[in-house]
């Protein structure tokens, strides 16, 4: 599983990005977490806000920071 989280790296990037490898580490799910700060990758998505969280190429959330709860659940 991939999952990237999209960001300038801005104080609520870095949190999501925290939730997002809590997630991992506490469901042990077998994933890569990749940050993307480049902003013509990130528009590529089609996100125009972040933070944003993609899983396996599919966007997520967009704008917020989501709950540890909602990425586990992302990951089944």
């Amino acid at each position: 599983m991939e999952i990237k989280v999209l960001g300038p790296g801005c104080p609520k990037c870095k949190q999501t990005e925290k939730i997002v490898m809590d997630a991992v580490a506490e469901s042990g799910v077998d994933a890569t977490v990749e940050k993307v700060t480049d902003v013509m990758e990130i528009a590529g998505y089609g996100v125009f806000g972040t933070p944003a969280v993609v899983v396996d190429g599919d966007v997520k959330s967009v704008g917020k920071i989501p709950k540890k709860e909602e990425v586990i659940g992302w990951m089944k």
